[in-house]
């Protein structure tokens, strides 16, 4: 194949899904263990763990929003 200049990368995006998936997954895990569903940890019973964990979960949202943004921008014939 010949290597068309105008192409644009397939795998734009997901870096940005990725670093989300993970942020939203820790900040589950962290907002658990504040609100003491899962106990035994130095965080369990910490409300501000929770509150940072939701924060996290919102900011993994946000990532996931944009690297899907980036993805479907990527996928547009360039004319």
């Amino acid at each position: 194949m010949v290597n068309n200049e105008t192409e644009r990368p397939r795998l734009r995006g997901w870096l940005a899904m990725s670093l989300g998936l993970v942020a939203i997954v820790l900040g589950g895990v962290w907002t658990l263990q504040g609100l003491d569903v899962l106990p035994y940890s130095a965080m369990s019973g910490q409300t501000v763990w929770a509150a940072i964990g939701g924060g996290l979960i919102i900011a993994g949202l946000l990532l996931i929003a944009v690297g899907m943004r980036r993805r479907s921008s990527a996928q547009k014939p360039v004319q």
